[in-house]
């Protein structure tokens, strides 16, 4: 899938506010199995690309996760929300993965496809662009009705990458890779993950993060033309030095 995409396509909807320890972004839990995906939570879908991955809310033992299909497709789900990371720096969330995807390669753009990711985007700021970058934003907003992220964090479950891999990526260096899991190993295993995207955005860029302007999950594998299926738990945002969330019960 062609990062750059995400800079321009993700969708205007309502912001989060915050309030508490936690900001729950992703509350599939609070769905039915079947049910439409919890508001403001939309498709995400490319020009160009023929085939779009596959979205539901299904149950999963005690709780209602996301499945994902991807069959040579690539689309995700996406939201917009408004969280300043000083107060909530760390992204807490879980995720499963069936396969791996025996084409893939995080540094090809041929091979920019993953069975699970998520997508964090922050918001633009005109500071922080040289001038020929606000002409390129501001003719952004004249089309699509909102300035694109400034820049972005994909925390992805690769192929093949070492975990711990930290690179930009192949399309775009306002996107940065993170490798949080990779192969065989835990494919088919529920795994939870608490980053701290305030330090992580430090690292890639080397400066203070903007506002968090949006979050996505995709499932992609339109550049590999291979399948891959994927499930996501709910998503928060959480201050630092908070407990790990209990796993939600189905409603």
């Amino acid at each position: 899938m062609n990062i750059g995409c995400w800079l321009v396509f993700m969708m205007l909807v309502s912001p989060l506010r915050a309030a508490g320890d936690t900001q729950l972004v992703g509350p599939f839990s609070s769905a039915s199995a079947g049910a439409d995906f919890p508001r403001p939570w939309t498709p995400l879908e490319f020009d160009g690309i023929a085939r779009h991955s596959e979205y539901r809310l299904i149950r999963d033992g005690d709780a209602v996760v996301v499945r994902a299909d991807s069959r040579a497709a690539a689309s995700g789900l996406t939201r917009k929300v408004a969280i300043d990371l000083r107060d909530y720096p760390i992204l807490e969330w879980r995720w499963q993965v069936a396969n791996v995807l025996a084409s893939a390669d995080i540094a090809r753009k041929s091979g920019d496809d993953f069975p699970a990711r998520i997508y964090v985007g922050f918001a633009y700021d005109p500071q922080r662009v040289r001038w020929w970058e606000r002409a390129k934003f501001a003719l952004i907003k004249l089309f699509y009705g909102r300035y694109p992220p400034i820049a972005a964090i994909n925390y992805v479950w690769a192929s093949h990458a070492p975990v711990g891999t930290a690179i930009p990526n192949v399309y775009t260096k306002r996107v940065f890779m993170y490798v949080l899991r990779s192969g065989a190993q835990d494919v088919g295993s529920w795994r939870v993950e608490r980053r701290d995207v305030y330090a992580d955005y430090r690292r890639a860029f080397g400066r203070e993060p903007p506002p968090v302007s949006d979050i996505a999950i995709m499932t992609d594998t339109d550049n590999t033309g291979e399948a891959a299926t994927a499930f996501y738990g709910d998503i928060a945002f959480r201050r630092r030095g908070s407990a790990p969330a209990p796993l939600p019960a189905a409603p």
